[in-house]
């Protein structure tokens, strides 16, 4: 572990008055975030002359509203004539002072009051923040709640969290895509709040579709395609035996005699029973079939930088714990019968009924989630416990969880499921193809294009190879984290593969940039901290414009975690980049004299550390070179 150098002292007139202990406010944490400090100044002042309480005032402290640092609405606090508001409007005026914090406060229309905080002050103790969070993250790697913008506040909470879960068998598809890239974001966001997080990936690996499958290898399957890509040949396989299946329907409904025993539907449902009742050769071939696929599997998440701590599955509940779900609803009198299948009625709730058990004694997907989730508390005695899938099956996990909850389970009040919309026309140009490999593929190979285009630029990247599928990699998961998560989007490869606008490779850009500013300038002596620069070099407004956006990360980080939505991150990184993008050309290092050279460049090289902390966030890679 690295030893960090101890803190330089502040200079006398950056001291800000003492942090209050003694409240609690809601997102009030100035030694996570330095603009509470701020706003508590503004906080405390206008309490005062209000004769408030500080913890009422403080949340009506808004930022940027009108062109202002922070304003603060009279007229939520007080009422009457206009002549009324202008004395509490003078109270504040007349009783305020200069400050290491604020510099200035005035009310035109004596309906708000503004306030102008001290810039040079903001910016070095933002900047300092900045600082001395990085340094500590550097030295204590494993702790992700010490890089600026995180908290600690789910120290000592457990969250499992179930997402990805893709059927083995078969290639991804557009919805396990986005369960994968949201519940990764989703995990990353409970962590950096101090949550302990357990991936878990729930694999489709059981049902009478594997019986199916089993059938149709015994017809169609070749071993030495199984090793070289078994996903892709076992989805060859059943998409052939399903062809066959329905020929054979065809065929039935016709009027023509086919033997029960020749009936490709009755012999799945035969290998599937032979699968619950644990007969060797039918559970051997599943279990093959299992193995190969999660290997397949691990290969494509490392290329998403996605890792699961846990892959699990259907298969896995155990029978006690099935058995024992469906003998408690049947105790607590919440089953009833339909053709010899067992249902947990839950319509007086507005969710219809739902099986537990099929005619053919067979289990079914409630009855392995309710199996399934009392393994996992018995194993995890979790504090929360997260499902993200698509918004389609939200009736079935309403379902579950009501379920669980008429049980009496103990764990029914810690579950949640966190829904997602639909993607369409998830296809590529070489033809409608939704498997996320030919669209990864193709990220990278138009992102390699991109780059040969420059051939200097291009001689100075490492592994350009490499490279080009971390920003196509960057390209998909932007696309589609880009808008609200409920929301249904169309996927285009042209657009996420752009350069131009808001799309994931211009983040990636940005990030290169920052990186090059150093790299550009080697004569300017890099400094390590604040002090060694003088921040009122740093009064440029489109200065301001990039400090005032980074002030408000953490907000944003806990937004995100609050709701459990990525895109208000990625659009936060997007405004950076333009921010970024709007001061290169103006607010240059290369040309100034050595300390404003000096003050720029660590301007640009603690916002480059901040847009990584929110792409790494994001689960994607900061490159530095591109």
């Amino acid at each position: 572990m690295a030893t960090l150098a101890p803190p330089q002292a502040i200079p006398e007139k950056y001291q800000l008055p003492p942090v209050l202990s003694d409240v609690s406010i809601p997102n009030y944490d100035p030694s996570k975030s330095p603009i509470d400090t701020f706003k508590m100044a503004v906080a405390t002042l206008v309490a005062e002359a209000f004769e408030e309480k500080v913890e009422k005032i403080y949340p009506a402290v808004e930022m940027g509203k009108k062109g202002t640092d922070f304003s603060v609405a009279i007229v939520r606090f007080k009422k009457g004539k206009p002549a009324d508001l202008e004395v509490w409007a003078k109270k504040v005026i007349e009783s305020f002072k200069p400050s290491a914090c604020l510099l200035s406060v005035h009310s035109p229309d004596n309906k708000f009051l503004f306030f102008e905080m001290n810039k040079d002050s903001f910016n070095y103790h933002l900047l300092r923040h900045i600082t001395l969070t990085s340094e500590a993250s550097l030295a204590n790697p494993s702790d992700p709640t010490l890089s600026y913008g995180t908290t600690s506040e789910g120290q000592g909470k457990h969250m499992l969290i179930d997402f990805s879960s893709p059927n083995i068998a078969k290639p991804f598809h557009a919805g396990h895509l986005r369960s994968t890239i949201i519940g990764t974001v989703i995990s990353n966001l409970y962590e950096a709040n101090g949550w302990r997080v357990t991936r878990l990936n729930y694999l489709g690996d059981w049902g009478t579709q594997y019986g199916l499958l089993s059938v149709g290898f015994d017809k169609y399957g070749d071993e030495q395609e199984l090793i070289k890509d078994p996903i892709h040949h076992l989805f060859q396989v059943y998409v052939k035996i399903n062809n066959a299946k329905a020929e054979q329907k065809e065929r039935l409904d016709a009027g023509e005699t086919i033997p029960e025993e020749e009936q490709i539907h009755h012999q799945a449902k035969k290998v599937f029973k032979d699968m619950e009742d644990g007969e060797p050769k039918a559970i051997a071939q599943w279990a093959r079939f299992r193995d190969l696929s999660i290997e397949k599997l691990k290969g494509t998440y490392a290329k998403l930088n996605v890792h699961f701590d846990v892959y699990w599955g259907e298969s896995q509940v155990s029978t006690e714990s099935m058995d024992r779900a469906t003998q408690i609803v049947q105790d607590k009198n919440l089953t009833c019968e339909d053709r010899g299948a067992l249902l947990v009625d839950l319509t007086k709730y507005k969710m219809d009924k739902a099986i537990i058990r099929k005619a053919d004694g067979t289990t079914i997907y409630l009855t392995r989630d309710l199996g399934g989730l009392h393994d996992k508390w018995e194993k995890y005695h979790f504090d929360k416990h997260i499902y993200v899938v698509q918004a389609a099956q939200t009736l079935h996990f309403n379902q579950l969880f009501k379920t669980a909850e008429l049980m009496g389970e103990p764990y029914a009040d810690k579950l949640q499921h966190i829904s997602f919309g639909l993607v369409k026309g998830m296809s590529t140009r070489k033809g409608t193809v939704v498997f996320l490999e030919d669209i990864m593929e193709e990220a990278t190979e138009t992102m390699h294009e991109q780059m040969r285009s420059n051939e200097a630029k291009y001689a100075q990247v490492e592994d350009p190879l490499g490279t080009s599928a971390i920003i196509g990699t960057t390209a998909v998961k932007i696309q589609d984290m880009a808008g609200r998560r409920i929301n249904d989007y169309d996927f285009d490869i042209k657009r996420c593969t752009s350069f131009e606008g808001d799309f994931g490779p211009f983040i990636q850009y940005s990030h290169v940039r920052l990186c090059s500013v150093q790299r550009k300038n080697p004569n300017v002596p890099v400094p390590i901290s604040v002090n060694e620069i003088d921040v009122s070099l740093l009064n440029e407004p489109k200065v301001n414009d990039i400090m005032y956006h980074l002030a408000t990360y953490p907000q944003i980080v806990k937004n995100a975690y609050i709701q459990s939505e990525p895109s208000a991150l990625v659009t936060w990184c997007f405004k950076l980049s333009h921010l970024v993008g709007g001061a290169w050309e103006t607010v240059k290092v290369a040309g100034a004299d050595e300390e404003t050279a000096k003050a720029r460049l660590f301007l640009y090289i603690q916002t480059r550390v901040v847009l990584a902390n929110a792409m790494r966030l994001l689960s994607l890679t900061p490159i530095e070179r591109m």
